[in-house]
């Protein structure tokens, strides 16, 4: 299995990114696209599902990458429901609010995944993410001299 550098070639990120755009196509038209409270709600929720997962992969600690990840996940199941909405107003048909739903249910699935396997990683590893604590330099003897060039540095 190759180490994975890149969001993008997460599996769940692809789907995701293929269910914001199809989100965008069922709601460019038609009746919901005047529902704009509805229409504006299921955009959000599909961009939060993708973009959670990629803002999580750039993060320093699995644990806050899995927090985003939970987040990406619910955001996914926001869509599921809202589709709902979108049925009970027949604002689409019921095989394409079901193949949408599906596409939400996979997101959220291959994200529950992920979470599982960054969560067991943690676990297997017996590592607990390092306690980091930030304060403000007051001037750069703050810093460890390993962070320090101090032949570049101008007086």
């Amino acid at each position: 299995m190759s180490k994975i550098t890149r969001f993008e070639d997460l599996i769940c990120w692809q789907k995701a990114r293929v269910l914001v755009n199809n989100i965008y196509l069922i709601s460019k038209t038609g009746e919901l696209s005047k529902d704009f409270g509805l229409k504006d709600q299921l955009r959000r929720a599909a961009v939060s599902s993708m973009t959670n997962i990629a803002e999580g992969f750039a993060r320093y600690h699995r644990k806050e990458f899995i927090r985003f990840l939970d987040i990406s996940q619910s955001s996914a199941m926001e869509i599921k429901s809202l589709l709902y909405i979108v049925l009970d107003q027949n604002y689409l048909d019921k095989k394409t609010v079901s193949a949408l739903k599906n596409d939400a249910e996979e997101v959220r699935a291959l994200t529950l995944g992920l979470i599982k396997y960054v969560d067991g990683s943690i676990s297997k590893n017996k590592l607990s993410e390092p306690n980091t604590k930030y304060k403000t330099l007051q001037n750069f003897s703050d810093l460890q001299d390993e962070f320090i060039n101090y032949e570049n540095m101008s007086t």
